[in-house]
This record gives structure tokens, C-alpha cells and sequence, in this order.
């Protein structure tokens, strides 16, 4: 038997971590390793990633793989007990969502002064062991990205747990220019405080879904592999 939602109303903030279950793998998992998925009105599957919608709900690993396959074996009808339509289409739009999602969080902890961007503010910020996390373009040239990935490393023989800070790259400057208007960056970091701790939990996210591993997953529960 497939688990689910039970309160019709929605509310899910009670629910135990362990009424939550993948459709596909059968795996339980917590909201950093879910994603819950809803029926519209009109009948289509739904990412609900804020999990917050209405009705009843069902649950899939956050693994662009993983969904792929909840699509492809039409597993959302049964888990949620309705005629609904889920189509290949539905694996871009959580991508799209994610990235939304991460590029509004961005821009929330850069008003409060808990992300920057720039080489140098980013390269000073590792080395005086502030950045939680550092993030590049994908085009960002090589030697750049050299200069704070030996901050990151060299930090690394003196940090409590002895490991690098993660480093992500999601996208190219043209894309995160459509993310983030004027706010796009070419190197950027995560600084202490809840937006930035925000940013590198929604940065997880998006790297798990995807597949990709930072060189190191910030957090105790955060389902990803450390190098």
C-alpha cells in the first residue's frame, strides 16, 4: 500500500517524518529528500515544493531519475487515487522550479548582506572561513575558479571537520542572468545566517535532483555523497 497525505484539508506540518514515501523506490525520506507532488484542478501533476497545497498528496525522491520513472510507469494515478496526467514535460518544470526557487533565495540573502559576489570578496570570504559555500558560472574561466578552490582547499587543513566547503555550478552567466536580472554573478559565496543557510539547502536540493555532487554537502541530513 502506497503512503500518502491523509488529511484532505492538506495540512501536513504534523505529519511524521516517516509517512513519507517515494512511489517509486518505496524509500521513506524527509522534506530535503521529497518532493510532494499534487493534482490540479485540471487534472495535471503538480510539484508542490513549498508543501503547502491543498489535498491529497504523494511523495518522490528528489532525483530528476527518479521522477522520470514515477512518469514513465504512470505511479501518480494510483498514488493519487485520481485520473490525473503527468508527462515528460513535468521533469523540466521541477528543474525550472528549483531553480526559481534557488535564485529567489539568492536574492533574499543578498539583501541581507549573507551572499556576495565578485573574485575577491569571495575569495577573502573563504579564506577568513565566513563563506558557507562558494558558486560559479559555468563558463566562469578556469583560472578564477583556480584561485578559490585553493582558498577553499587550503581552509580546508584548518576547519574543525577537516573538509572543503561544497562549490556549485548550476549555470551559465546567461542563464543566471535570466534567474537574476542584475544581481547574476560569475563567482559567488553563502555567508552565516538563516538566507544563506538558505541558499546552500536549496543548492542541495537542485544538485541532488540533478544528479551533480558538490565537493561537499553542507548539512547533517542533506542525502548526498561527500568527496
Amino acid at each position: 500500500m502506497l503512503l500518502e497525505d491523509k488529511d484532505p484539508a492538506g495540512d501536513i506540518e504534523g505529519e511524521a517524518v516517516n509517512g513519507r514515501m517515494c512511489i517509486v523506490t518505496r524509500q521513506s525520506g524527509t522534506p530535503e529528500t521529497l518532493i510532494r507532488f499534487v493534482a490540479a484542478p485540471d487534472g495535471r501533476v503538480v510539484p508542490d515544493l513549498k508543501k503547502q497545497l491543498p489535498g491529497r498528496g504523494c511523495w518522490v525522491s528528489a532525483d530528476r531519475a527518479v521522477l522520470e520513472k514515477a512518469i514513465a510507469k504512470k505511479l501518480f494515478a494510483r498514488a493519487l487515487k485520481a485520473d490525473v496526467t503527468a508527462g515528460p514535460e513535468l521533469a523540466d518544470e521541477v528543474d525550472r522550479l528549483l531553480s526559481m526557487q534557488l535564485a529567489g533565495m539568492m536574492n533574499m540573502a543578498r539583501k541581507a548582506a549573507q551572499f556576495i559576489s565578485g573574485a575577491s570578496k569571495v575569495e577573502q570570504a573563504v579564506r577568513a572561513m565566513a563563506a558557507l559555500a562558494t558558486f560559479h558560472a559555468v563558463d566562469a574561466a578556469a583560472d578564477g575558479v583556480r584561485k578559490i578552490d585553493q582558498a577553499r582547499k587550503a581552509m580546508s587543513f584548518v576547519a574543525d571537520d577537516g573538509q572543503e566547503i561544497p562549490s556549485f555550478r548550476f549555470f551559465t552567466e546567461a542563464e543566471m542572468e535570466g534567474l537574476l536580472g542584475q544581481n547574476a554573478f560569475i563567482h559567488a559565496c553563502a555567508l552565516a545566517g538563516q538566507a544563506g543557510e538558505g541558499v546552500v539547502k536549496r543548492a542541495n536540493m537542485l544538485a541532488r535532483y540533478r544528479g551533480t555532487v558538490p565537493v561537499r554537502a553542507v548539512g547533517a541530513d542533506t542525502g548526498l555523497p561527500t568527496q
